[in-house]
């Protein structure tokens, strides 16, 4: 071998054991969604909802961040596995032309109803989250000069929209502050989220947006903060808030069918959490995780009846633990849950297509 293809091989190497990556699949990637996904917009917020503190942030490079997590977001690693060389920056901190990558809008404690998590103080629900991008919007066609040029670019993008957990956790089955539970049946309120979900989902759709991946609720009645208070062994899940999650998602996949239908300039794919969710809690040494029932950080019974406390000393192996804290997903989970979204491991984890080829479309 001569010495340019010495040269060649040891680039190459370099290359793959830097990470180099060319061009993002999508120009940006925007998301919409609550503490599942937030990386900092709550910070300035009055909030209950916040997470800017240690132990969270433990296993993140830049350390606490407002993310809800150890470490990574699902959000994180699909922007990853899109190519992008860094994060999506939160609304808050996003300026000038780093929103051309995209934006998270996402607020810890946000719902698709205005007053979901309103006992937990400030938050941006789903129609102000929509209302930032329509901001957002403006600025991008102020950077590339004309709207026609804008149009053209946020069509490419991916958005990401993640609500509804909240509209369950703090808000239906949380009768001591609302009451929607005795006012509607699960399949009524399933029925007026769907609803408001569909209006926020036109006002994106008037505002560029063209793939789109609806993110199901997931399982919310194995969490170990529901454990803790309705769980007799503290591992049989809540069928009665798994049930209506359920009655949520199968109108939201349905709701993907009719956005197809109706718009045959964009493409609409439905992301099945709670079935990603429900393989990992049912075959948990496939991917080697050891406790599914209980919080890495938190107090109480499974560790889930307070959240993690600022400060508070977790669990040393995060890795064997589906659950952080007692409401959110561990870095190693939400590990699974991102590549499963992104490329599809069973027919039943994207419908009709995974955000791989949405990306591609």
């Amino acid at each position: 071998m001569g010495k340019l293809g010495v040269v060649c091989l040891i680039l190459l190497a370099l290359n793959f054991s830097f990470g180099a990556r060319g061009e993002p699949q999508v120009p940006c990637y925007f998301i919409f969604g609550d503490s599942l996904v937030d990386n900092g917009n709550n910070n300035q917020l009055r909030s209950l909802a916040r997470a800017d503190y240690l132990p969270y942030g433990i296993d993140f490079p830049n350390g606490p961040t407002g993310r809800f997590c150890n470490g990574k977001t699902t959000v994180d690693i699909i922007a990853e596995l899109l190519g992008f060389d860094d994060y999506i920056l939160p609304y808050s901190t996003a300026r000038g032309r780093d929103i051309l990558r995209g934006v998270n809008f996402a607020s810890a404690a946000a719902g698709i109803r205005e007053e979901t998590g309103q006992q937990l103080g400030g938050r941006i629900s789903f129609s102000g989250q929509v209302r930032n991008y329509q901001n957002t919007v403006s600025q991008v066609v102020n950077i590339l000069g004309d709207e026609n040029t804008a149009a053209n670019y946020l069509s490419k993008c991916i958005y990401s929209i993640g609500l509804g957990s909240n509209d369950y956790l703090n808000n239906y089955f949380m009768p001591l502050y609302y009451n929607t539970g005795s006012r509607y049946t699960p399949e009524q309120y399933a029925d007026v989220l769907i609803q408001q979900y569909t209006e926020q989902l036109q006002a994106l759709y008037n505002y560029g947006a063209r793939k789109f991946a609806l993110i199901g609720v997931g399982a919310i009645g194995c969490s170990p903060n529901e454990l803790a208070q309705n769980s007799q062994d503290g591992r049989t899940c809540v069928a009665r808030i798994n049930s209506a999650n359920e009655i949520f998602n199968n109108r939201l996949k349905a709701l993907v069918d009719q956005f197809n239908n109706n718009n045959s300039d964009a493409k609409f794919t439905y992301i099945n959490a709670y079935g990603i969710f429900q393989d990992m809690i049912s075959r948990p040494s496939t991917y080697g995780f050891r406790v599914t029932n209980a919080g890495c950080c938190g107090v109480g019974r499974n560790n889930g009846q307070i959240t993690c406390l600022p400060y508070q000393t977790p669990c040393q192996n995060r890795k064997e633990y589906v659950f952080w804290d007692a409401y959110h997903p561990s870095e190693a989970a939400n590990t699974i849950i991102a590549r499963r979204s992104y490329s599809a491991e069973s027919p039943s984890d994207a419908y009709p297509i995974d955000i791989r080829r949405l990306a591609q479309v």
